[in-house]
């Protein structure tokens, strides 16, 4: 047995403190997921100001993570608070992995298919939801895909032969595709086409609802990536969206590929698609078509 541990915390992305709760739960536990592994105990960290806050905001927060912690079948065994003006929550993970079935970001191979398992656009959303530009059915969706656990997709891949594994949060698709490329020392092919996004993210692009880490993720990436001419400048946007509790983004063989996408569909994780290919061009950059 090896154990793995993560941390991760931030402030809320969303009006409601039990989605929140639920929100940087999963956020948290999705980095033990990407590893193949299974988280067993949590801390939670939590900065919050009980003399400018409703406690009860609070107690929201921390039954959202609770109920979220338990469905992932993890124990919060303690954690720690300060008092802080800006409310902030998050904890950190504790899980346990055989070391030989370690994921790992390198590892992947010529001729691997990319498997993404949640739709992008989430930082485009949410920013959406802090300038009152989304509908009340768009802020659920996008709560519901950012509070949905990894565990039924990693649990789903683990019956497949993967050879590298990542999640997708702030960096973007492409910003983790890309550190999965130079840890390989492989290139990628990522099908623009092919990459689940979230409903109405480019209409919200169009209108410049894009926040501050998608721009600068697209600015620090840009020397790494190339285009074909159709791929348009908010499509370029897109890719590069700087993602809260994204899904996991998995290379494993080709031959394998389509039976693990109709297993994750069949398990329930609808929005997996595969989105491209790895190839022994151009490594350590992407390629999108």
């Amino acid at each position: 047995m090896a154990l793995v541990q993560t941390v991760d915390f931030f402030t809320p992305v969303v009006d409601d403190p039990y989605a929140f709760g639920q929100i940087a739960a999963a956020n948290s536990l999705s980095d033990v997921y990407a590893m193949g592994a299974t988280p067993i105990t949590a801390l939670n960290l939590v900065g919050f100001s009980v003399s400018k806050l409703d406690p009860t905001l609070l107690a929201e927060i921390l039954k959202g993570a609770a109920d979220k912690a338990a469905e992932a079948g993890a124990h919060i065994i303690g954690g720690h608070s300060i008092d802080d003006p800006e409310p902030k929550f998050g904890m950190a993970v504790t899980g346990k992995v055989h070391p030989l079935q370690v994921w790992r970001k390198r590892g992947a191979q010529p001729g691997d298919r990319l498997i993404l398992t949640k739709p992008i656009g989430v930082g485009i959303h949410t920013t959406g939801i802090k300038r009152d530009q989304v509908t009340s059915a768009e802020v659920a969706r996008v709560t519901e895909v950012m509070a949905c656990l990894n565990r039924t997709a990693a649990e789903t891949l683990q019956r497949y032969s993967v050879h590298a594994c990542t999640d997708v949060t702030g960096f973007g698709l492409l910003g983790h595709a890309l550190e999965m490329s130079k840890a390989s020392c492989v290139g990628l092919e990522v099908d623009a086409s092919a990459v689940p996004v979230l409903s109405r993210t480019r209409e919200l692009a169009e209108k410049g609802v894009v926040p501050g880490g998608t721009k600068a993720n697209a600015r620090w990436l840009a020397k790494c990536l190339t285009y074909e001419a159709h791929v348009d400048e908010i499509t370029r946007i897109i890719l590069c969206d700087a993602v809260t509790s994204g899904g996991l983004l998995a290379s494993l063989p080709e031959i394998e590929a389509e039976a693990a996408l109709e297993d994750l569909h069949q398990q329930g994780v609808n929005d997996a698609r595969i989105i491209g290919t790895v190839t022994r061009e151009h490594p350590g950059s992407i390629h999108i078509i």
